[in-house]
């Protein structure tokens, strides 16, 4: 979201040989594995769920479409606020290069969450919190943008976004607890949060004139402490076996990477969310909402996952 101012010896062959036949039973084992995996993601899909995923870009698009003086007149104004705007700004751009950046990330965000969802059986859990952010969270992310005053319009996706972005380490904690760890607890999840929330304050808090920003540092060393602290609490601890599994994940052909891309995926997409400098050509990228996308869209779903709301 924006805020706008107003050949060898025979032996050696043979050997050769082998290793060729090895090399390709494990080809061909990687490709199966893959295969399998790209056939049960596309028996999961369902029609119904790709219609409410394009209805946040069919959105988009319609609105971008409306001429420019009725577009800025859906922007949230922070002197004359509207239920009516308070809903409408989050799919209001009022340029093709803020649509474009909003639409990708959205696209990026929704899928791999999607497919998250659906191959750790959390599927309503998904959509029941893409329907929440997309009806729900607009205005609920105005009327905290009402929090700090100014003489503005605040407009665009990208508050949704970070919602989106906040799910994410909900989704791969219940994926991998479906394909990888059975034993990991919900309860421990929060123990990612923390971190992020520390990767974000060091990516948002501005540094000082003199190039040391401690803030952003402090945080995030906080952050990862809370985070320690929290996944010992849960009954967690980082071993050798703990690290072992880790490359066992990353090695799985078709559902490791997927696990890998939602992770990096979830420490990459704050980077875009809150840039080093967030002026732009008369606007500012609203960091604030940004935040409380992020952190409520991970602590609202966090207590319903962790109630058992969701089992499936």
């Amino acid at each position: 979201m924006r805020t706008l101012s107003t050949d060898g010896p025979d032996g050696e062959s043979d050997e050769g040989t082998d290793d060729e036949s090895n090399g390709g039973s494990e080809e061909n084992a990687t490709a199966a594995a893959s295969s399998g995996f790209q056939a049960e993601l596309a028996a999961s899909v369902r029609a119904v769920d790709v219609l409410l995923l394009l209805l946040a870009p069919g959105a988009l698009l319609a609105v971008f479409a409306l001429p420019e003086p009725v577009r800025r007149g859906l922007a949230f104004s922070y002197t004359d606020p509207t239920l009516a705007t308070a809903f409408a700004s989050h799919f209001v751009h009022l340029d093709a290069s803020h649509l474009a950046g909003n639409a990708v990330g959205y696209a990026v965000l929704a899928a791999v969450g999607y497919a998250l969802a659906v191959l750790s059986a959390h599927r309503r859990f998904f959509l029941t919190a893409l329907v929440t952010f997309l009806f729900a969270f607009p205005v609920a992310l105005s009327a905290l943008n009402l929090a700090v005053p100014r003489d503005a319009i605040s407009f665009g996706f990208s508050g949704i976004n970070m919602a989106l972005a906040g799910l994410l380490p909900l989704l791969l904690g219940v994926y991998a607890r479906e394909r990888f760890v059975p034993s990991a607890p919900i309860r421990a999840l929060p123990a990612a949060f923390f971190p992020l929330v520390g990767w974000i304050a060091l990516l948002a808090l501005p540094r000082s004139t003199d190039g040391v920003g401690l803030a952003g540092i402090a945080t995030a060393i906080a952050g990862v402490l809370l985070g320690v602290l929290y996944a010992s609490s849960a009954g967690i601890r980082l071993h050798r076996s703990t690290l072992g599994r880790i490359r066992d994940i990353a090695s799985r052909p078709g559902y490791g990477d997927l696990f890998v891309a939602g992770a990096v995926l979830a420490v990459g997409y704050p980077v875009v969310g809150f840039p080093a400098d967030p002026t732009g050509e008369g606007s500012v990228v609203n960091l604030y909402v940004h935040l409380l996308g992020f952190c409520l869209a991970f602590i609202g779903p966090f207590a319903l996952l962790a109630s058992g709301a969701f089992e499936e």
